[in-house]
């Protein structure tokens, strides 16, 4: 079993990506196809000008199915002729608030999304290592001070929150009742609020402060004490790859479970020392405002506890919160020039965050 990211192991692998041109498959995507895998991808068009276009569009992908999560048939076809062997699955409706709105849409993507790939796979011979992304927010938010552990109660307040504690649940019982003695090993991710460049997200702090940077507005802030723990996109990204490296190992029964991928403590900040932080990264012109009054429910306090990856993946975060915000304003402010290669910029960021040591 591979303990570190091994580009090797990815030169020549196929890989399948659900949700390849969305903010975390757009990086992975550049960060595989650098490493010469071969991928194969199933998601809505991409939003213009994200990471996706930006670092490479199409031309990082084998094949590239612009199709719906929700489209059994669909999706069926793509995955059986990737040919895969490895099946990471990001697609997903990503917005807490935009839950509460589109509540419907929002189980039928995430939860029948997911177990419309889980059953899809079943039919996939080829595959031996198979990562569901799920998210933090799967877990019963009891707002307690310590860090939420693999083995927590699954909940969540809201819609999207919900969710995705049904798509862990989902996962769990299809890796039981189908893929526990043939098929690929089935894990899950659950990660953070990732920030990084070419995020165009509506309602994303990150995302929301740079178009009011470049506009020279003020962003208005909901609920600047609520403390997140925020981290690099790269970071779960290398966990969820780690993680399916050991899946794809003989012992790979052994690590089909979940895995938190949380951030550093120092990543640990509320929403007002982010925007600060963005604010001073960004230099003059930059601002923002805490906007009082009545809104949708959101959690105060919510952080994960990441031990069980550092001992037994060998995973650990490699970006401090000022490194992390650095790269994300410094992504931001090079695509501001029309004429900057943002594909090369992407990549010498990846080349850099995994040349980086270990946090302690």
């Amino acid at each position: 079993m591979e303990k570190l990211v091994n580009p090797g192991f990815w030169n020549g692998r196929r890989v399948f990506l659900t949700g390849h041109t969305g903010f975390k498959g757009g990086w992975l995507a550049a960060t595989l196809k650098g490493w010469g895998a071969e991928l194969h991808g199933y998601a809505l068009a991409p939003v213009d000008g994200g990471i996706y276009q930006r670092a490479g569009g199409d031309e990082l992908m084998a094949s590239s199915t612009i199709a719906d999560i929700r489209d059994l048939e669909t999706l069926s076809q793509a995955l059986l002729s990737s040919q895969a062997e490895v099946v990471i699955h990001m697609a997903a409706q990503p917005l807490v608030r935009l839950s509460y709105a589109t509540p419907v849409e929002t189980y039928a993507v995430n939860v029948m999304g997911t177990v419309n790939l889980l059953e899809a796979s079943r039919a996939l011979q080829t595959a031996r290592a198979l990562v569901v992304v799920t998210s933090d927010k799967c877990y019963e938010n009891r707002e307690w001070p310590w860090g939420y552990r693999e083995n927590e109660a699954m909940g969540g307040y809201d819609p999207y929150s919900n969710s995705k504690g049904c798509a862990e649940l989902v996962t769990a019982a299809y890796r039981q009742s189908f893929f526990k003695t043939s098929g690929p090993a089935v894990g899950s991710g659950r990660a953070g609020n990732v920030i990084g460049g070419g995020d165009l997200a509506l309602d994303r702090l990150v995302p929301d402060l740079v178009r009011a940077f470049t506009a020279g507005e003020t962003t208005a802030i909901r609920y600047p004490n609520a403390t997140r723990p925020w981290q690099h996109v790269l970071e779960p990204l290398s966990g969820y790859l780690q993680l399916a490296q050991a899946l794809h190992g003989d012992d790979g029964a052994t690590f089909a479970d979940g895995w938190n991928f949380g951030p550093a403590s120092s990543g640990e900040r509320t929403v007002g020392e982010i925007a600060d932080a963005a604010v001073r990264a960004w230099g003059p012109g930059a601002g923002w405002e805490h906007v009082g009054g009545e809104y949708l429910h959101e959690a105060g306090y919510l952080k994960l506890d990441s031990s069980k990856a550092r001992a037994q993946l060998g995973w650990a975060p490699r970006w401090d919160f000022e490194r992390t915000i650095a790269q994300t304003i410094d992504w931001y402010r090079a695509a501001t020039d029309p004429k900057a290669d943002m594909a090369a910029f992407t990549r010498a960021q990846i080349d850099s965050y995994f040349n980086s040591q270990f946090l302690a």
